[in-house]
């Protein structure tokens, strides 16, 4: 289809506007991932509404030494694929159309949700971040605004913040997008030599041993629910040949599992990978609770998210899998 380059919120706004209008908001170097936003965007915007992509590398979000320079910049690739994606236009501001007075003297807080993982690891990311969200759904005044999963920290504070002020608007988070190989499809992916993809691979197994370790977990408990915790109940049933039942009740009762059981499983992988050549250096692996992003406890029940972030060579890599404990559910 054919997509419409915009440089101000004024072309946009100038738009004749009937249905709904979906945001998907980028810093550009588009891939596979950001099509997948987009192609949802058209579905839930349907054939009467209209879909955005703004691209916008945002100074705000990026700290001292990181690659606000270096960060890839390629316009007339993300206009195609866009368009390919079903994108209606594509909004790509300048920097002084967003700021016109400069850095914003008044800025978003992401309070003490953006001080943890991320945030700790990025001091002052979160509110350039939150700052950029802000101004860009007032600037493109969507219906609803679409963002990945695999930025779990941002969606969730995003949601806050919309939440928490009032926006009107509907937030989609959009399920992580992978390449053949199991890594997260990042913008960043390009840096890496073919030496540090290898190494950069154990991000995304790391997170599916732990998932493998807390679907087992999940299935143990399962089958054990269904045997009464006696002693002697378990010896009646080995006695009845349903040693398997005997066997999980046993095993459930004398097994630490539990999310201490889901960080070691994926650490074991992350702690194999810092021997390598060129090593993964962790930043951070956790396993949290998505409406605050604080670590959970032994005994929580609820939708998690296990997340990690890791440095190869000079490259920083973010992962996450959402899990469900405490239900007849397993992996989300």
């Amino acid at each position: 289809m054919t997509t419409t380059l915009l440089r101000t919120a004024g072309e946009l706004h100038a738009r004749t506007r009937t249905g709904r209008r979906a945001v998907v908001m980028t810093m550009g170097a588009l891939h596979e991932g950001h099509a997948t936003l987009i192609r949802t965007a058209r579905r839930i915007a349907g054939p009467e509404g209209e879909v955005v992509v703004t691209v916008f590398v945002n100074p705000l979000q990026f700290g001292a030494g990181e690659d606000l320079d270096r960060y890839p910049r390629t316009l007339d690739a993300d206009l195609g694929l866009a368009g390919r994606a079903g994108a209606d236009v594509v909004l790509a501001p300048a920097v002084d159309e967003v700021y016109p007075g400069g850095e914003p003297q008044v800025r978003i807080s992401a309070g003490p949700m953006g001080e943890r993982l991320e945030g700790a690891a990025r001091p002052g990311h979160f509110d350039g971040m939150l700052t950029v969200v802000a101004k860009l759904l007032h600037l493109t005044r969507p219906d609803v605004a679409l963002y990945g999963q695999k930025d779990a920290q941002q969606l969730a504070l995003i949601r806050r913040m919309v939440r928490d002020l009032n926006f009107g608007v509907e937030i989609v988070g959009v399920p992580t997008v992978r390449e053949e190989d199991g890594l997260a499809l990042s913008s960043r992916n390009r840096y890496l030599s073919p030496l540090e993809r290898h190494t950069a691979l154990a991000l995304s197994r790391a997170l599916f041993a732990g998932r493998d370790r807390h679907a087992a977990q999940e299935a143990l408990r399962a089958r054990a629910r269904e045997v009464p915790a006696s002693h002697g109940r378990a010896e009646a049933l080995s006695a009845m040949g349903e040693s398997r039942a005997a066997a999980d009740a046993h095993a459930v009762a004398t097994t630490t599992g539990g999310p201490a059981a889901v960080l070691a499983a994926t650490r074991l992988v992350l702690d194999e990978a810092a021997r390598l050549d060129p090593p993964l250096v962790l930043d951070y692996l956790a396993l949290v609770d998505p409406s605050d992003f604080t670590e959970i406890g032994e005994d929580f029940t609820g939708e998690a998210v296990l997340a990690v972030a890791a440095r190869v060579g000079g490259t920083r890599l973010i992962d996450n899998i959402p899990l469900t404990f405490g239900t007849l559910g397993a992996a989300a």
